[in-house]
């Protein structure tokens, strides 16, 4: 690729992932991912990324659709920090801004989350942040998003929502937090949207199935964008006839609920 010009400046380019990471057999990219999304993957020599070794089994993805600028292992693929647990300080802005540094030099930068969006439901908003105080381009490009096509498929409120992200796993705080949520969902008319680790999708939704109200409508979404993947409704009432079979392999799972 040609030499960036003196002074020019790169873009960061969001790029989504499939909502397939860690599923055997997974499908071809085209099947979920744009064309113009993937061709541009294609092009990027500079990557932030949650973790190299997934982000290299998504590029030899890519590559199998459109050959990439540079052989794979030549590619520069920066991890951002690591999400602080509690009681530990979170990564300073400088070492956010480091990673952009290729994109000052005048080169293009692509960020990769785990799964679907970069920087929803995803600490890449971070590296976002800084592009912006920066004054680097940030171009989003399409994509799926979990969250999202849950909450279309599940007919709850979709003009008022709100992404909570991952819930106590203390028994007592979660039954708070859920309670308090199923109160303001029933002030507001808003949807909640829940996110859970797959090996405890079973305990988060046997816990939402007590906690919440009987006339409470709850939705979880499983695997979707995936051939084995489901969504379904019901009031919590009907789900405590008959819990959902979630698969031992653990598909990731998003929950929401809507108090009456």
């Amino acid at each position: 690729m040609d030499a960036p010009l003196p002074g020019e400046r790169g873009t960061l380019w969001l790029v989504p992932n499939a909502l397939d990471h860690g599923v055997d057999g997974a499908a071809s990219l085209d099947l979920t991912l744009p064309r113009g999304a993937i061709e541009r993957a294609a092009t990027l020599n500079h990557w932030v990324v949650e973790d190299a070794k997934s982000a290299r089994a998504f590029l030899k993805r890519v590559h199998a659709l459109h050959p990439l600028a540079q052989p794979l292992q030549s590619l520069d693929l920066r991890e951002m920090p690591r999400p602080p647990k509690d009681g530990r300080t979170p990564a300073s802005d400088e070492a956010w801004r480091a990673l952009l540094a290729p994109a000052l030099q005048g080169h293009d930068i692509g960020l990769l989350s785990e799964a679907g969006l970069p920087a929803v439901a995803d600490p890449g908003n971070a590296l976002v942040t800084q592009a912006h105080a920066l004054g680097l381009r940030v171009v989003p490009l399409p994509g799926p998003s979990a969250i999202t096509l849950a909450l279309a498929a599940s007919g709850l409120q979709g003009q008022s929502f709100a992404f909570v992200g991952y819930l106590p796993t203390d028994a007592a705080a979660r039954t708070a937090r859920v309670r308090s949520l199923e109160a303001l969902s029933r002030r507001e008319r808003q949807t909640q949207i829940a996110i859970e680790t797959p090996y405890r999708n079973a305990a988060l939704m046997a816990a939402l199935v007590e906690a919440l109200h009987p006339d409470t409508r709850l939705a979880v979404a499983c695997g979707v964008t995936l051939p084995e993947g489901w969504c379904r409704m019901a009031t919590v009432a009907r789900w405590r006839q008959a819990p959902p079979p979630f698969e031992s392999k653990g598909l990731p799972a998003v929950f929401l609920w809507l108090a009456a």
